[in-house]
């Protein structure tokens, strides 16, 4: 156990439950960027997640998921319930993480989970435009209006000098919405709602994906030479928020080769194809923030990089909020 992580220790062995509240309260970017790199250069360990079907032959998709992980200093789960079909006062998703001492195993926090996915899914995602978009990057495209699009816009934000931000769903008013509420954030930035996807792709030098959509939303054609992309929305395989095409003329990375080859169908379908192979992937996270992997080498190369999430990350984001949380 380190120094800081002694000291929060000796102030009491209460466990602390946290709440959203606290948990917005707690992190910031560049912030959670700095510990998710950190924490991905150095030793960690992630079994694979389980996810469990709660009812397979009644045929509904209620499920339960365990994520365990730890570092020197932490051991995290990260449990959530997926009940697809909820209806009002429940909610559909609900999620929390553990926390515990590495060094006794004592239990340190109960973590507001979902705040937690927030954070950290858009950390990951300034982390890998950190990582791999130029550095003279000023034009971001965001798709995607969920609950994920302010956390991803403010994380690249952080990491590069963006000076225009376009953002686009598929329901104007939505686009419309992020975007006034992004601009009085940035002022400095010039932020606005788009309806033309190809020329919005175009323009931009940082291309960012959360849509969920099933079908692409970004063809390869409209990408231009030193755009980095970066795909969050999909988690199945045979699904893609991008076509063969730009797997194809991109320098191709992913959080997880584990998670990309089960759950990415950006990857996986043009590998169905024949037109692509599991080396194509260059390499994941943790190689990237190591120093082993071949980053971006010019100006004028295409980048992706595939997210799915890992337990990891949650991990970091649950601990920085625990530790803000204490010494406040």
């Amino acid at each position: 156990m380190n120094v800081e992580a002694r000291r929060l220790r000796r102030k009491g062995n209460i466990m602390k439950v946290i709440s959203a509240e606290e948990v917005h309260q707690a992190l910031s970017f560049p912030a959670l960027v700095d510990a998710l790199q950190e924490a991905y250069s150095g030793e960690y360990s992630m079994p694979p997640r389980q996810v469990f079907l709660l009812d397979e032959e009644g045929g509904a998709n209620d499920a339960f998921a365990v994520l365990p992980s730890w570092s020197e200093q932490l051991i995290a789960v990260k449990a959530f319930t997926y009940f697809p079909e909820a209806e009002a006062p429940y909610q559909s998703l609900y999620s929390k993480v553990m926390l515990f001492d590495r060094e006794h195993g004592e239990p340190l926090a109960l973590v507001d989970g979902s705040t937690v996915t927030f954070w950290r899914t858009a950390g990951i995602s300034g982390l890998a435009t950190r990582l791999l978009a130029r550095e003279d990057a000023r034009t971001m495209l965001m798709l995607g209006t969920g609950n994920l699009a302010p956390y991803i816009i403010r994380a690249n934000a952080s990491v590069r000098d963006l000076k225009k931000v376009m953002v686009w769903g598929r329901t104007r008013s939505k686009a419309e919405e992020i975007s006034a509420m992004m601009a009085v954030e940035f002022p400095d930035i010039e932020i606005l709602a788009v309806e033309d996807r190809q020329s919005a792709c175009a323009e931009a030098d940082i291309v960012v994906a959360a849509t969920g959509s099933h079908e692409p939303v970004v063809l390869g054609e409209w990408i231009q030479p030193g755009t980095h992309t970066d795909f969050i929305g999909n988690h199945h395989a045979g699904k893609r928020e991008c076509d063969t095409a730009l797997i194809l003329k991109s320098k191709v990375y992913a959080d997880s080769r584990v998670n990309a080859f089960k759950e990415a169908g950006e990857i996986l379908v043009p590998i169905e194809e024949g037109v692509f192979t599991r080396e194509g992937v260059v390499a994941e996270l943790a190689e990237m923030c190591r120093g082993s992997a071949t980053l971006r080498e010019s100006e004028e190369e295409i980048t992706l990089f595939k997210s799915i999430g890992m337990a990891m990350s949650d991990l970091v984001g649950a601990g920085l909020a625990y530790q803000t949380v204490s010494k406040g």
